[in-house]
């Protein structure tokens, strides 16, 4: 018999019944050290009073009256990401697929206005990941994600990640705008060049074309800075926002300059759920805290510590691990032996965290992780690394 949830998640067989800041507690009654906030999803970690509040509250109130009316929630979240960032307007929605989705339409609404109907094509990158939406699994490229869902969506077009010799001959007179991750999460963290990011935005400029971020991932805060473009010094368009900004609570966003937000006029794009007065409560409350005084920096040098003591896990792995990777508290572990052995054996540690491609092992922490709880992890990954290399001991002497 088919379960009653459906079967298209492989779960670990662990529930959760209680958190507090980094930590989990499990229904077996263990507590767990969580290096994986959702996939990247709990920034203030769990129960942050502020964010309990600010939902609570709002709970009691209203939560949810659609876009048919004004929604002071989403009108003061939307003022405050336009204060601190280079937008000039703001798109709520649920999801980071969704928000996605969102992108591609504006740049393609914006060149259809500015007399340009033929430009409908997005330049995407290779090892890229935008989500699991037709559309979506279309501008990823991943024939694993698009095996059994019929024809991708047309308008995608791919090119290699980090290369600048072939992203001009990868333009056509079709392209409409080029979306990128400033560091691919899914792929196995693989943050995007100087180089590379400068000639994206020197190529829209030349070409007229539309530069969008996904920075589902890698935006509010993830990166010791509220949105990772800002590392490279260079100004999108367009960026798309989930994860994080709701600190567990469902909610996207699109954020735009007013060239490309000026085209999406009434009746061009809607959502039912999206920026109601409930999440956008919970948004107000995550970048409320993340905006506040010493708490990028707070990131910044607490992932600048723990990269430093990633670099030192490498080296007392015992040949488990060979190199980090990333940037802030978005980071990963290059495996030697199967991601999932590795993923198998940290859990044994009561420590969580998230698998992601080219056999990376992904820590991508609660923003609030202290200095003290990266050491922590550390150990418990050392721990892991060397209950690893006893059991490969063992099979070896078993099998000779």
């Amino acid at each position: 018999m088919i379960p009653a949830l459906m079967p298209n998640y492989k779960r670990a067989d662990l529930a959760f019944e209680q958190g507090e800041g980094v930590w989990l507690t499990a229904t077996n009654g263990r507590r767990y050290l969580d290096f994986g906030a959702g996939i990247a999803v709990s920034s203030l970690g769990h129960a942050h009073p502020k964010l309990v509040k600010a939902i609570s509250d709002q709970a009691a109130k209203v939560m949810h009256v659609s876009n048919l009316y004004r929604v002071p929630q989403a009108e003061k979240l939307a003022q405050l990401l336009v204060q601190n960032t280079f937008a000039d307007s703001v798109l709520f929605c649920n999801s980071g697929a969704e928000a996605n989705e969102a992108m591609v339409k504006m740049i393609r609404r914006a060149q259809f206005e500015n007399s340009h109907p033929e430009r409908t094509h997005i330049l995407c990158f290779n090892g890229a990941f935008h989500g699991r939406t037709l559309g979506m699994i279309s501008a990823t490229g991943n024939p694993a994600y698009q095996k059994g869902f019929g024809p991708v969506v047309a308008g995608f077009d791919h090119a290699p990640f980090n290369n600048t010799n072939t992203l001009r001959e990868a333009i056509t007179p079709e392209t409409a705008g080029i979306v990128v991750e400033p560091v691919q999460g899914e792929s196995g963290i693989k943050p995007a060049t100087q180089e590379f990011m400068s000639a994206l935005r020197t190529a829209c400029d030349e070409y007229g074309l539309y530069l969008g971020f996904d920075e589902v991932q890698t935006g509010v805060g993830r990166t010791g800075r509220l949105f990772a473009h800002e590392l490279y010094d260079v100004k999108p368009d367009v960026i798309s926002v989930a994860k994080g900004i709701g600190g567990g609570f469902p909610l996207g966003a699109v954020l735009a300059t007013e060239e490309v937000a000026k085209h999406l006029t009434p009746g061009s794009h809607g959502t039912t759920y999206g920026g109601n007065p409930l999440a956008c409560s919970a948004g107000l409350a995550v970048l409320e805290e993340v905006l506040s005084p010493g708490f990028l920096e707070h990131v910044r040098t607490v992932g600048s510590a723990f990269g430093t003591m990633l670099e030192d896990v490498v080296k007392r792995s015992g040949g488990v691990f060979d190199s980090v990777r990333g940037v802030g508290l978005m980071r990963g572990l290059h495996c030697v032996p199967p991601v999932a052995d590795v993923m198998a054996a940290i859990l044994d540690q009561d420590l969580l965290a998230v698998g992601a491609g080219d056999n990376v092992l992904r820590l991508v922490p609660p923003l609030i992780v202290t200095e003290a709880e990266c050491r922590e992890a550390c150990e418990r990954l050392i721990r892991a690394a060397a209950a690893l290399n006893a059991q490969t001991t063992k099979t070896q002497e078993n099998a000779s």
